[in-house]
């Protein structure tokens, strides 16, 4: 494995047995289109809290943070991927979500241990697809396949 916080499956819905005790927050990028409803979803699907924005800034704050989730390990997974932000007029903003979460992954990698803070690890798992792979590269991200 390249990287160990991007990774590729072909199957989703294998991702709970493989990673047993994370917290596999589900992604279904059918309903995430767009940012306003991929903000939306990943809200539900880490089960941010109630007062989180709807925006660049508050997804990286939700991210950086995840004190709500009990677990050490957080997946991220997303389905349906080649769906995903496919209606977004602005490929910017598109990989800036996605530099966004590089970004966070790796911040949470290298974390000391912070009094008050719970080191986590995240990992974004993605349902293979060839638009998925060309963001990536593009962002020259590299991933992993599961």
């Amino acid at each position: 494995m390249r990287n160990t916080h991007f990774l590729l499956t072909k199957n989703p819905e294998t991702v709970n047995t493989q990673f047993p005790n994370a917290f596999v927050g589900l992604l279904d990028g059918k309903k995430a289109t767009h940012t306003k409803a991929f903000f939306e979803e990943i809200a539900q699907a880490l089960n941010f809290p109630e007062e989180s924005g709807t925006n660049l800034d508050a997804l990286d704050e939700m991210l950086n943070d995840l004190g709500w989730i009990d677990q050490e390990q957080v997946i991220l997974l997303i389905s349906q991927s080649n769906d995903w932000l496919s209606n977004e007029k602005s490929i910017d903003k598109i990989l800036t979500i996605i530099d966004i979460m590089d970004a966070t992954a790796e911040d949470w990698k290298w974390m000391d241990e912070e009094e008050g803070v719970d080191k986590k690890e995240l990992k974004i798992i993605l349902e293979d697809s060839p638009r998925i792979r060309a963001l990536l590269e593009e962002q020259e991200i590299p991933f992993g396949e599961i």
